[in-house]
Order: structure tokens, then sequence, then C-alpha cells
């Protein structure tokens, strides 16, 4: 037979029983689309992320109050000393180390005229404003005086300022506010910084001194630092580890008791943690083709029961098995290929409306769609053969007397 007609005929006995090939082709519809829509969905969260990382300069260092993880059941969090405003002071005299921002949450109702909300205090100090690369709308940042003399002031993320003020957040400065029933005078509003991964429109930020002194159950559970330069990272790194394991004294055989990220790191994580998601989504999408693949496999089972008279009458008339078998993978084939083809569809038509409204980031690329289709092909050849090898091998004799 010549290749256009076992084209034709395959697609022609596809056609003829659509319902059911429309039926077995769900798994490989389903295993291709969640692979397209989850991709994208993954693509541009970790893009995202990257950016927002990115945005917050080349010569960021985070330190936490907590030892590594080890690998043990016990990760060592309560027998970390923490990080202390003593800490920061020290953190801050280091020759690398531009500035210091430590971080202290706590959650509170605030309170202005009879607006009252729920919110997020952060205590921190005056330097958070250019470490974490912030911009102010209005007012200003803390000074000096008022983190020493622990002062109640305030400045305002934009979220939050909208929320307790309403629509007219502009006459926020200078305006006095209640957090836990204690007088705060608002001196700053952040601007809108949706590239920034701290969410920092949802703050209220106060001194940090005011904050563990007088609003309670606040310590420092995070601290962003600077380094003069992006070059002199890795000298900072190492300036502040040697501050914090003498300052904790520790001893040269004990680990430490806390932990320093810079930015190549974190992006590493998220590199790790993107892989991670990749391994999970070609897991699912072996599930769901290998489904699909022994739904095809089933129906070219049936396919071949059912056609045994028609194949006994082509091999009476001079048809070799090859062209048996070559006509029952293609329609395996194309029954694959063909779910491929609406499953990307599905996945990118999903991709689009998760886009549009749950308003989650999409990366779209080729690798996953090409991939997809490779894979339906491998599909499609590998569960169609034993069923056609099956129809390939029947006698002309044995077929005709089929019933």
């Amino acid at each position: 037979m010549k290749f256009q007609e076992i084209i034709r005929v395959s697609l022609n006995s596809l056609r003829t029983n659509m319902l059911r090939s429309l039926l077995t082709m769900v798994g490989i519809i389903i295993g291709v689309a969640a692979v397209i829509a989850i991709v994208a969905i993954g693509k541009g969260s970790t893009a995202t992320i990257t950016s927002q990382i990115n945005s917050m300069g080349n010569n960021l260092l985070m330190i936490y109050p907590y030892a590594p993880y080890d690998g043990s059941s016990s990760m060592s969090f309560n027998q970390t000393k923490g990080i202390s405003l003593e800490d920061i002071e020290a953190l801050e005299q280091q020759k690398a180390v531009a500035e210091v921002a430590p971080s202290a949450m706590t959650n509170a109702d605030i309170t202005w005229s009879r607006n009252k909300v729920s919110g997020q205090i952060e205590g921190t100090s005056l330097g958070f404003v250019h470490v974490r690369k912030l911009s102010l709308a209005q007012g200003r940042s803390f000074t000096h005086y008022e983190v020493d003399k622990r002062l109640n002031v305030a400045v305002l993320g934009s979220d939050a300022a909208r929320n307790i003020f309403g629509p007219d957040a502009s006459k926020a400065v200078g305006e006095i506010i209640m957090i836990k029933q204690l007088p705060f005078k608002v001196v700053g509003v952040l601007a809108n910084s949706n590239s920034n991964m701290n969410n920092s429109g949802q703050q209220v930020y106060v001194p940090i001194t005011t904050g563990m002194e007088r609003l309670g159950n606040m310590s420092i559970q995070q601290v962003n630092a600077s380094a003069t330069t992006e070059e002199k990272i890795d000298q900072a790194s190492a300036q502040i580890r040697q501050v914090l394991r003498v300052r904790h004294e520790l001893k040269p055989s004990e680990g430490d008791d806390f932990q320093i990220m810079t930015q190549t790191e974190i992006l590493k994580t998220v590199s790790g943690v993107d892989r991670v998601m990749n391994m999970l989504l070609i897991g699912v999408a072996a599930i769901a083709l290998g489904v699909g693949g022994v739904g095809i496999m089933n129906i070219m089972l049936v396919s071949v029961t059912e056609r045994t008279r028609e194949i006994g009458i082509r091999k009476a008339i001079g048809a070799q098995r090859s062209d048996i078998m070559l006509q029952f993978v293609a329609e395996a084939v194309f029954l694959s290929l063909m779910g491929g083809l609406v499953g990307v569809m599905v996945g990118l038509g999903g991709a689009k409306l998760l886009e549009k409204f749950v308003q989650m980031p999409i990366v779209y690329s080729i690798e996953p769609v090409l991939y997809s289709f490779l894979c339906c092909m491998g599909v499609g050849v590998l569960f169609g053969v034993y069923p056609a090898r099956k129809a390939s091998k029947l006698r002309p004799i044995d077929a005709l007397r089929y019933e």
C-alpha cells in the first residue's frame, strides 16, 4: 500500500468511530493540557520571583536567626540565641556593610477616627527604605533620633494607607493613628512597589526600638543588609558571619546558629524549587500519558477484533503484513497526536483564562509543546505496536471465517 493510502484508510477508520476516538484521547488530552498549563504558570511564577529578587539589587544579604537545616529531625530553632539590637549595632559598624534593616513583626488593630482595620506592624530601622529599594510617595522615613529615643512614629505602605484613610490617603502624613491603643504619628507613606517581594504596601513600619519595647511580642525574625558594592558582597557576608559568631560565643567546632543568604543563593533556591516542580510535572504527564496509552491500546485491540474479516479480505487480495501493521500503528499515532493537539489548545486556553481572571503570571514557551508532541508520538507507537502485530499475524483463512 502507498503511504498516502494508509493515511487515508486510517483517518476514515477513526472518523467512522468519532465518539470512541474522542473518548480514547481523553487521557492524552489531560496529560498534555496539564503540562502546558502548569509549565506556563510555573515559568511565570519563577520569572516574577526572579524579577522581584533582582529588583532588590545585587548587593543584598538576608540574615535569619536560626541555624541552617542539616537534615536531622531537629532543626535547632530553639537552640539559637536569636539576633538582638546590639547585634544589629555591631553589624552596622562593619566596613563592607552599607546599611542594615532588621525586621520584627506583629499583628495589631489600627484605628484612625472611626476607621479600624487589622494590619501587620513591622519594626525596622531607618535604612529599610534603601535596603529594600523602596521609595516614598509622601513624607520621610525615620531618623536616627526617632529610633534612638523610641518615638512613636510610623511609615505606612501604600495599601495600608488606603485601608486606614480611604481613597484620600494623600493627607495621611501628620495624622495620628492608634496602634494597640498607643498614638503614632504618620511621618511618611511609601509609593506603590508591585515589583518588590516583601509586600511593602501592606505593612505599617515603626522604629524597631519602639516596637520591641512598647508593642510587645516582637523579636527580630529577619535582617536585610546591603553591601557597600556588589563586589564586596562576599566580604560583607564574611564580616557578618564573624561578628555574629563572636557575639553568640560560638566555638570553632560549633555550627552557625544563624543563616546568611545572598541574592545568588536565593536565586539558586528558586531554581531548585523550579526543577522539583518540573520533575513533578513530568511525573503527572507520564501518568496521564500512560493512562492514555493504555486506552489507545485497548481501543486498537477492539478495533482489530471488529475488523478481522476486513483484515482477512485485504490479506487475501495481496496486502502484506507490513501494510496491515503500518495501518494500525498509524491509527494509534493519529489518535495520540490529535489528543496532543487538543491538549495543547486546552492547556494554552486554560493558562490564558487563569492569567486573565486569577491574575496569575504566565510565560509561554515552545519546549513543552514540542516535548508533548514527541511524547504523544512515542505513546502512539509504543501502545500501537502490539495491536498492529496481532492484526498483521492473522491468517487470511482464519480472518475470513471470523464472525
